[in-house]
């Protein structure tokens, strides 16, 4: 599948060259293809900093890429229970990147792509049930890769998801699936087993990204989810180390700088493992990164475009995106 390369404005195709921060994405080698195990989700249960171990001493011993790169051994993992306190779940179709970060945002409009010389960047969508089923001949001439939303919490799966991940696949995209998180309706660790069982597991087979957790701003009530920044933090270490020890590579987290500053604190220590989906519709270059990052892997720049759904690029060439597909 070759790259495609465009301009946004010109017919038809989407951005893909733009000003950014120099790309440090360096490919791991070869890791072995994690799946589904079995073991039901954790219920969570009530506030404590003590941890609870979820997995026997002699579980198996698990690398998983990272962010840079690198593999690095994922122990047995441990938990650390968060609040569960749910609230009324009365939209989650429409709890979609495309929706709730650009209902909540701070920028004033959709930030414009304008050409580079040194940079490639690889055009991509974002989509949910809210697109409904597409067209993939349509559009698969026109982008790179594409994310849809699997699941949401412990309680909802995308019933467009099969046109919406098998769809891309079918017509030579490389293609992803993310979870929209509630943290306050049950653990990371249940959510992250969720959403491995419902479509968001990963396959080193060179057209599948990993799974991404799409972190952000409450669509039911409080901004923060009415936890601290510190259960935040405790919540998103378990959901991403469940994941990575079931599947081998870390998720990507997908955010607005604003929320992760104002929700966890400005966490940094996912950095170094985490491949960055930063959302900035107002600035070139993703805008200002959370603590931690000193790249984005991914740029949703628009809740809107030419193509369905979001507006994304991914940062590097075809080849880093593959490879991304293939290694972690």
């Amino acid at each position: 599948m070759p790259p495609h390369p465009a301009t946004l404005f010109g017919a038809p195709r989407l951005a893909a060259v733009t000003t950014v921060l120099a790309v440090g994405f360096i490919l791991p080698g070869t890791i072995g293809s994690g799946g589904p195990s079995a073991g039901g989700p954790s219920a969570g249960g009530p506030t404590s900093a003590r941890p609870v171990a979820s997995h026997t001493s002699g579980a198996k011993t698990v690398w998983a890429a990272t962010a840079s790169g690198r593999k690095v051994k994922v122990p047995p993992p441990t938990f650390i229970p968060t609040p569960v306190h749910p609230e009324k779940i009365t939209h989650p179709g429409a709890d979609t990147m495309q929706i709730v970060t650009a209902a909540h945002g701070k920028w004033r409009h959709s930030v414009r792509i304008r050409p580079a010389v040194n940079t490639m960047q690889l055009p991509g969508i974002d989509i949910s049930a809210y697109q409904g089923n597409i067209n993939w001949g349509s559009v698969s001439p026109y982008i790179d890769f594409s994310y849809a939303k699997a699941t949401e919490g412990t309680y909802y799966t995308n019933p467009n998801f099969y046109n919406q991940y098998e769809g891309p696949y079918n017509s030579g995209l490389i293609r992803g699936a993310y979870h929209f998180a509630i943290p306050n309706n049950s653990s990371g660790q249940s959510q992250a087993l969720y959403f491995i069982h419902h479509g968001g597991g990963w396959s080193a087979d060179g057209r599948t990204l990993p799974g991404a957790l799409d972190i952000e701003y409450n669509p039911y009530g409080s901004e923060c989810y009415g936890f601290t920044a510190s259960q935040m933090k405790s919540w998103i270490q378990d959901f991403v180390t469940e994941y990575a020890y079931k599947e081998g590579v870390y998720p990507v987290i997908y955010s607005t700088t604003d929320w992760w500053t104002t929700c966890t604190g400005n966490a940094s220590r996912f950095g170094n493992l985490d491949p960055l989906w930063i959302a900035n519709y107002g600035a070139s270059g993703g805008g200002p990164l959370p603590r931690g990052w000193s790249f984005y892997t991914f740029w949703q720049y628009s809740d809107a475009g030419n193509m369905p759904g979001d507006q994304d690029v991914f940062n590097g060439d075809h080849n880093r995106l593959k490879a991304l597909a293939t290694k972690g």
